[in-house]
């Protein structure tokens, strides 16, 4: 739904965060602290250098209910990241994102963040030279089993919106490392500064319903609209263009016939890195 600009509320105080001890998790467990948010941790791996997280699957019902009671909302991160079996997605990713969509409503947590994931959207074709954005509002084009538990994910949030009040923002995030590596991500990167930025706006903006937004930074090679994620305040800061030239240099400018280079989920509409099961 679209959101007027507003003035943040006031910060949550205790957030769970789910896939603690994964990439995008390593860098909200520094973000966020620094705005004044307490963390629980929760992953199904040991957190490095966070004894007190908690280690626990998303299928332990009694343990996933225990952490999100008390907390003011949830950023769930957690799940499978790349293509894997259909079981292995609908087990970690499909079911278990609905465990916690159950837990939240069970304990009346009434904020999630969900990291959705730009592969929601992979078939769709990247803009070209003088093209509009990509809108949110586009078919979901799903490249994979992954790509297409996202789009559970952000429909499931659509349904714990309308059926029982709980809040959502779906991100659809793109790259988010410290720096891109290759020269599709020139167009998708999220720097870790901009995800606390984003983050921070998502479980702020107030009346949000269930929004779902682009996650990347301000890159001027973007290829999707970032308008409703700045509807929630969201400022980016970072580029990617100071990567280009060393990136294009090493790898050229990308295939306007290749099928990883003509879409928007890249290499994962063609040959998708695989979860090791």
């Amino acid at each position: 739904m679209p959101i007027e600009p507003a003035t943040p509320a006031e910060s949550p105080r205790t957030v769970l965060l789910t896939g603690a001890a994964g990439g995008v998790g390593a860098v909200l467990r520094e973000a966020l602290p620094a705005r004044g948010y307490a963390l629980r941790l929760l992953d199904v791996r040991p957190v490095p250098g966070e004894p007190e997280a908690i280690t626990a699957d998303l299928a332990d019902r009694e343990a996933l209910r225990a952490a999100v009671r008390g907390t003011d909302a949830i950023v769930h991160l957690a799940g499978i990241s790349l293509e894997a079996s259909f079981d292995a997605i609908l087990r970690a990713n499909i079911e278990g994102t609905y465990r916690l969509y159950e837990a939240a409503r069970a304990e009346g947590v009434r904020r999630v963040v969900f990291a959705s994931s730009n592969h929601a959207v992979g078939f769709v074709p990247r803009p070209r030279a003088g093209e509009a954005p990509i809108p949110v509002a586009a078919p979901r084009r799903p490249d994979t089993f992954y790509g297409l538990s996202k789009g559970f994910g952000e429909d499931l949030a659509q349904l714990y919106w309308d059926l029982h009040g709980i809040e959502t923002v779906s991100i659809r995030i793109g790259s988010c490392l410290p720096a891109p590596v290759d020269v599709r991500q020139l167009s998708l990167w999220l720097s870790p500064g901009d995800a606390g930025r984003l983050f921070h706006a998502a479980l702020t903006a107030p009346d949000v319903g269930h929004t779902v937004v682009y996650g990347s930074s301000a890159n001027t090679r973007l290829w999707w609209d970032l308008s409703s994620a700045r509807a929630l305040g969201y400022e980016p800061l970072d580029d990617s263009e100071p990567y280009a030239a060393r990136l294009l240099a090493e790898q050229g400018e990308l295939s306007e016939t290749d099928p990883a280079h003509t879409r928007l989920g890249g290499a994962f509409t063609t040959d998708p890195p695989r979860w090791r099961e």
